[in-house]
């Protein structure tokens, strides 16, 4: 019996992304004056993690850096050298080298090879040569005696950029001892004391060379006229490689070409290959169920083997968000089924049916339970999110040499799967924007007599039945006066009596941009209406808070959870609608002086002196109210993105939570809905999108002027 290995394959790419994610969380929070020896050792153990799993499943390009990357971090944990930051740009360089290949293999991206090379150079020579040149080191190999064994092998290379003939020597480096040769022609020759075959040197060299342009000799077989040296760089005589046809010298370089061919095409699903020594595999991998258990108990054995574990068992198992997403629809259907039975049950005689009431009452409890319960496996923490910025944030600063601090508050704090993906883009477009435009240059803040280091934070904190996620910086703030300036010259209605939290609300306009110029972070005006209009699909909303000079902090508000709504029930004529209760402030029953009418444009109610735009429910529906006039109704005074509204309906019903259906898919798209649930006793109640109805109603707030 047979297992293809491949069913396993999306498992290790979700760890092994896991783990390059905490790699690089610890590599940029690591003190480089005194790094903490757990934590060098957990990156070790993420490196070494990776290494495993992908032997095991015989993804030859990612063990080959893993590879370096453990021989680098082993002298490091050892004591054996210093680390610096040139170690962690080259750490951090080789997780992004990780994760592109990593895409390679599960998405089909393209890999870069170039990089992938130049990154394995910088990782042996930062392991082999610290503390010296490179030159210095393979000179210095010369002067020792060759191990017992070796064989002595002359390389003779055709002319190359220096770069490259470097790069090919610290890989050659690794084999033995190097010297180079010369003669007088400008190109190459290298002599390497080594136990490795010609094939395995030539397969290296073919990193950079073309197999045709080398030729490489051993023992006495030397080029007429080398000299060894400690020089450095040598030349030689060309010579005719097409005069040694039929030799086994040839021969060897084609076997070695051979190969190198096959592994560039791959085998089957892991392709393309970087190393071309690596041994040859089949192209669908199969084991017996027996060799397939011991791989994978040598893969668990492999991985972090340094930590202790509380139990053997593991703690969590990895379910596809398709079963969670059906969990959750069927408890929304039980939900559903238990309102009806509480509906039914209502007009039954308590004193007759005592214990089916009571049995219906452990039924509400436990659906509740049930539903919270199943809510929270869909709910994860935002360090989910908060983790992806701080690589970020070092990045774009070093960038655009700004120093900045980066804080996160509140990183557990759980929001649904589904918004915590969709939140990602807006809050990464928020803090290049506050890295760019908020916090200032060095030399600007020691000015202004501030810290030239710049502090960035993310919180995200549980406020009722929302969440509300921060983006704060000490920067500059927001100008009132430029942005009014920019305002004008787009065309955009404003005025100097504007409050400030309308001028802020500015830079959400399509188009809008105080950048002076545009560069590949900025400028372009296209980023914060996207970043509203995401939010606002979302059922949340944004807000500003700036001072001048001491900084800006964008607020976000976005519900826990867009499966499960908070709603309150509100009939117009034989209809009930919900509206989302995280928009609703007050509710009551006006006068009939409070509500003024104007010429064809509508009415406005004064709530409190503030005069807001009274909205009928039943003219946006076209529906027949029970009553006409707001003062023999109700009106619900709601409130969306700092704007507010009046919704005259006739009646309240209740406050429940509901399922959320789509709407769209199961029907179509209707203006000022934005879902709908399934009411106790069977009925379809649609939810109203609060957001949509105070933007159309706002312009008629614009437009009103009155005293009171």
């Amino acid at each position: 019996m047979t297992i293809d290995m491949r069913q396993f394959f999306q498992v290790f790419f979700d760890e092994t992304e896991e783990l390059l994610a905490e790699m690089e969380k610890l590599l940029l929070s690591i003190n480089l004056a005194a790094p903490d020896e757990e934590e060098l050792n957990a990156i070790f153990r993420a490196a070494h993690s990776i290494k495993g799993g992908a032997g095991t499943f015989g993804i030859t390009d990612l063990t080959d850096i893993t590879h370096e990357l453990e021989t680098l971090l082993d002298l490091i944990r050892k004591g054996e050298m210093g680390l610096t930051a040139k170690h962690v740009d080259a750490f951090l360089e080789a997780k992004d080298i990780l994760k592109m290949q990593l895409d390679g293999h599960r998405l089909h991206t393209p890999v870069n090879q170039e990089t992938v090379t130049a990154c394995r150079c910088r990782l042996q020579a930062l392991a082999h040569f610290a503390g010296a040149q490179p030159s210095q080191r393979i000179a210095n190999q010369s002067t020792s005696s060759s191990p017992a064994g070796t064989r002595r092998l002359t390389i003779a290379l055709p002319s190359m950029p220096p770069s490259e003939l470097e790069s090919l020597s610290l890989e050659l480096a690794t084999l033995g001892m190097l010297t180079r040769s010369s003669q007088l022609d400008g190109k190459p020759v290298l002599t390497l004391d080594t136990t490795s075959t010609i094939d395995d040197v030539a397969a290296i060299c073919m990193f950079l060379v073309d197999p045709k342009e080398m030729l490489i000799t051993e023992d006495n077989q030397h080029i007429p006229g080398a000299a060894e040296t400690d020089a450095g760089f040598g030349f030689f005589e060309p010579m005719n490689v097409d005069q040694l046809a039929g030799s086994p010298l040839l021969a060897a370089h084609e076997l070695a070409t051979e190969k190198a061919r096959e592994q560039a095409q791959g085998y089957g699903f892991f392709a393309p290959f970087t190393t071309f020594v690596a041994p040859e595999a089949p192209a669908v991998i199969h084991h017996d169920a027996p060799e397939v258990a011991a791989d994978m108990r040598s893969a668990a054995n492999r991985r972090e083997p340094e930590r202790a574990t509380a139990s053997s068992e593991s703690t969590s198992i990895r379910v596809s968000i398709e079963k969670v997403d059906q969990l959750i629809n069927l408890v929304g259907e039980l939900v559903i089924t238990q309102a009806m039975l509480e509906q039914r049950t209502d007009k039954l005689d308590p004193m007759l049916h005592e214990r089916l009431l009571n049995s219906v009452t452990q039924l509400t409890r436990n659906t509740r339970d049930l539903q919270e319960a199943v809510m929270s496996i869909r709910m994860m923490p935002m360090d989910y999110v908060f983790s992806r910025f701080p690589r970020m944030v070092r990045d774009l600063a070093g960038k655009l040499g700004k120093k900045v601090e980066f804080v996160t508050i509140g990183a557990a704090t759980e929001l649904d799967k589904g918004l915590i993906e969709r939140i990602i883009d807006p809050l990464t477009h928020l803090v290049r924007n506050s890295i760019d435009h908020g916090i200032e240059l060095p030399a600007q803040r020691a000015a202004a007599g501030k810290n030239e280091t710049g502090r960035l934070s993310l919180s995200a904190s549980h406020q009722g039945g929302n969440i509300v996620i921060e983006v704060t910086d000490d920067g500059g703030g927001l100008s009132r006066e430029r942005i009014l300036g920019k305002a004008v010259e787009s065309g955009l209605p404003v005025s100097d009596a504007m409050p400030d939290a309308e001028v802020w609300q500015l830079i959400f306009a399509p188009g809008f941009t105080t950048a002076e110029e545009v560069t590949d972070i900025s400028g372009r005006g296209v980023g914060m209406d996207v970043v509203k209009r995401n939010i606002g699909s979302l059922g949340g909303s944004v807000d500003i808070r700036s001072a001048a000079g001491f900084g800006t902090t964008i607020s976000i508000s976005l519900p826990l959870t867009l499966a499960i709504l908070d709603g309150m029930s509100v009939r117009v004529g034989e209809e009930i609608y919900i509206l989302p209760l995280g928009y609703v402030i007050e509710s009551l029953q006006p006068e009939v002086i409070d509500v003024k009418g104007i010429s064809g444009q509508g009415r406005v109610i004064k709530v409190r002196g503030e005069y807001l735009p009274l909205i009928a429910l039943h003219e946006i529906f076209g529906i027949t109210p029970q009553h006409q006039n707001p003062s023999d109704g109700i009106v619900v005074i709601l409130e969306s993105d700092g704007r507010k509204a009046a919704l005259f309906v006739d009646d309240l019903v209740g406050q429940q939570q509901v399922v959320v259906k789509n709407l769209e898919s199961n029907y179509r798209k209707v203006a000022g809905i934005s879902g709908a649930t399934i009411l106790g006793d069977g009925g379809v109640s649609l939810i109203v999108d609060v957001s949509t109805l105070i933007r159309s109603s706002q312009r008629l707030a614009d437009e009103t002027l009155f005293s009171s």
